[in-house]
C-alpha cells in the first residue's frame, strides 16, 4: 500500500511543471531576472534587442506547436505576423482601443486566416505543404502593397496601438513613485506575455489534445485508427499557431510604431524555421532558447557589422557580403548544422546536460 502511494506521488510530481526543488529554484531565478534586469540594464539598445527577442519567442512558440508538435511544415509564418501588425494598426491605432482588445483582435484574425488555410493540410504534407504555405508570403506581399487604406501600401503605416492595460501604460510606466523608460516597460510587458503563452502552450501539449497532436505528427494514419480525428487537429493546430503569430505581429507593430510590406518576407519565415530547429522541435522552452540564440542575430550583426571582416555596410562599400545576405547565410548554416549534428536543438543539449548531473556519478 505504501509503495502504491509512493508511485502515485511520483506520477503526480511528474505532472507538475515545477515539481522538483531545482525547478522551483530555477523558476525563482527567472522571476528575479525578469523583475530586476530592466533596472540593471540601462542601455536602450540591449533592452530593445531583448524586447524583439521576446516578441520573436511568442511567434516561435506558435510555430513550434504547428511544426514541432503537429508535424506540419509552414513557410507562411510571416504572413500571419504581418496580418497581426496591421490589425494592431487599425484596432489599436485608428479605433484607439486598449491593449487587451487589439491583441485579442489580432489573435482572432490570425485564427480565422489559419482556419482558411488549415483545410489544405488535410491532403498535403511535407514539401507539398511547405510550398503551399510559401505561397502565403507572396499573396500577403501583394495584399500589403495594394490594400493602401489599411496597410499604407509601399510607404507603410504608423501603428499607434497603445500598450496600456487600464491605468497601467507600459509606454511610460510609473510604479511606487518611480518612473521607467519605454523600453523598460515594454520588457516587462513582452516577457510577461512570453511567460503566459509558454505556460499555456506547455499545459496544452500535456493534455489530451496535445497528445493527439503528437500522435498525428508521428503517425497520422495510426492516430486515425485509435480514434484521433487527424483532420480536426491539423486545422486546429494551424488556427492556434496563426493566432499566436498574429499576436506576436501586433506586439511587433505596436513596439516599432511603424511597419511596411518589406518586413513580411520569406527571410522572416526562414528565420522562424531556424529558431524552432535550433531551439528544438517539439519543446516549448526550446522555442524560447532558439529565439534568444537566433532572434538576436540580425540586430547584433547590424550593430557590429563594422567589426566583422568582409561585411559590406553600405552600397559600394568594401566587403564581399552585405548585412542582409549574411543574415540569410547564417540562418541557412544554422539550419543545416543543427539538423545534421544536433536534431534535437539546444533543448536536446540542455536535457542531456541535466540528465548527466542527475545521474552522476553513473553518467558514463
Amino acid at each position: 500500500m505504501g509503495a502504491h502511494r509512493n508511485l502515485t506521488r511520483s506520477y503526480a510530481d511528474d505532472l507538475r511543471l515545477f515539481g522538483t526543488p531545482a525547478a522551483k529554484v530555477g523558476l525563482g531565478l527567472l522571476v528575479a531576472v525578469f523583475l530586476l534586469l530592466p533596472t540593471v540594464v540601462h542601455d536602450d539598445f540591449w533592452l530593445s534587442v531583448l524586447i524583439y527577442v521576446g516578441i520573436t519567442a511568442v511567434g516561435a512558440i506558435g510555430l513550434n506547436l504547428l511544426t514541432g508538435y503537429c508535424g506540419q511544415i509552414s513557410l507562411g509564418h510571416a504572413f500571419f505576423i504581418g496580418s497581426g501588425a496591421y490589425v494592431a494598426a487599425q484596432v489599436g491605432g485608428r479605433l484607439e482601443l486598449p491593449l487587451p482588445v487589439w491583441l485579442a483582435g489580432a489573435a482572432l484574425v490570425g485564427a480565422v486566416l489559419g482556419g482558411l488555410v488549415g483545410p489544405f493540410t488535410l491532403r498535403l504534407r511535407g514539401h507539398y505543404l511547405a510550398i503551399v504555405t510559401l505561397g502565403l508570403v507572396f499573396i500577403g506581399e501583394h495584399l500589403w502593397r495594394n490594400l493602401t487604406p489599411i496597410t499604407g501600401g509601399n510607404s507603410g503605416t504608423a501603428v499607434q496601438a497603445s500598450p496600456a492595460i487600464g491605468p497601467v501604460d507600459f509606454d511610460g510606466l510609473t510604479l511606487l513613485g518611480e518612473s521607467y523608460s519605454r523600453n523598460q516597460g515594454w520588457f516587462w510587458l513582452v516577457w510577461g506575455l512570453v511567460a503566459i503563452v509558454a505556460l499555456l502552450a506547455k499545459n496544452l501539449v500535456r493534455t489530451r489534445p496535445g497528445r493527439a497532436l503528437q500522435a498525428v505528427r508521428d503517425r497520422d494514419q495510426a492516430a486515425e485508427v485509435i480514434g484521433v480525428r487527424a483532420g480536426r487537429y491539423k486545422i486546429g493546430a494551424f488556427m492556434l499557431s496563426s493566432a499566436i503569430a498574429s499576436a506576436a505581429g501586433a506586439l511587433f507593430g505596436s513596439y516599432q510604431q511603424f511597419v511596411s510590406p518589406d518586413e513580411w518576407n520569406l527571410l522572416l519565415s526562414i528565420q522562424y524555421i531556424a529558431i524552432v530547429i535550433v531551439g528544438g522541435l517539439g519543446t516549448i522552452f526550446g522555442a524560447v532558447l532558439g529565439a534568444v540564440f537566433v532572434g538576436a542575430l540580425p540586430a547584433l550583426i547590424d550593430r557590429y557589422s563594422d567589426a566583422i571582416p568582409g561585411v559590406r555596410t553600405s552600397v559600394g562599400g568594401d566587403g564581399f557580403i552585405s548585412v542582409f545576405a549574411l543574415n540569410q547565410a547564417l540562418f541557412g548554416v544554422l539550419i543545416v548544422l543543427f539538423l545534421v549534428l544536433e536534431p534535437r536543438g539546444l533543448a536536446g543539449i540542455w536535457l542531456r546536460v541535466k540528465t548527466y548531473f542527475k545521474t552522476w556519478p553513473f553518467s558514463y
